[in-house]
């Protein structure tokens, strides 16, 4: 960038300015570049050769793509577990061919750290609230649960009244 400082004035920080707009124009040149069929497949073979070996990436790129919503996939479905204690955020991960569900129960407030447990359906009480909602609920130290309860307790099948 040197020789190209010295064709502006001095009072213009221009090494810093024109090193900006390289970086902006490297940036806007592979934004235009992952949108041609060409792009796409680097992008892809870039993914598989190198990314996906990382540990934890295909989790994160995964969940980022969940939060900004733009996948079809829902890799984790917000949920009400039971414990022995009381009721606790967590996310259904899968359900298994016999009905139980592997579910991950965050950490307060560190929602992408916790434990795994594989539990019966009874335990477990799917939600129908957005993933970012849930997500907030335990960065936020729990503020916020209660929309997660009342969304627990629309979905429970009401129990008839029995006769008299």
């Amino acid at each position: 960038m040197s020789p190209f400082t010295h064709l502006l004035p001095d009072w213009i920080p221009a090494q810093e300015l024109l090193s900006l707009l390289l970086v902006l124009a490297i940036c806007a040149a592979i934004g235009a570049s992952v949108g041609t069929r060409i792009g796409r497949e680097v992008r892809g073979w870039i993914e598989r050769t190198l990314f996906e070996k990382i540990p934890g990436y295909a989790l994160i790129r995964s969940l980022t793509r969940q939060v900004a919503g733009h996948s079809g996939e829902s890799t984790w479905k917000a949920a009400l577990f039971q414990s022995d204690e009381a009721l606790v955020p967590a996310f259904i991960i899968e359900e298994l061919d016999d009905g139980r569900y592997t579910v991950f129960v965050p950490s307060i407030p560190t929602p992408f750290a916790g434990a795994v447990y594989v539990l019966d359906r009874r335990r477990v009480f799917p939600l129908d609230v957005p993933f970012t909602d849930a997500v907030k609920v335990v960065s936020r130290w729990g503020s916020g649960a209660k929309d997660l309860v009342a969304a627990m307790e629309k979905a429970k099948p009401v129990e008839p009244v029995p006769a008299h």
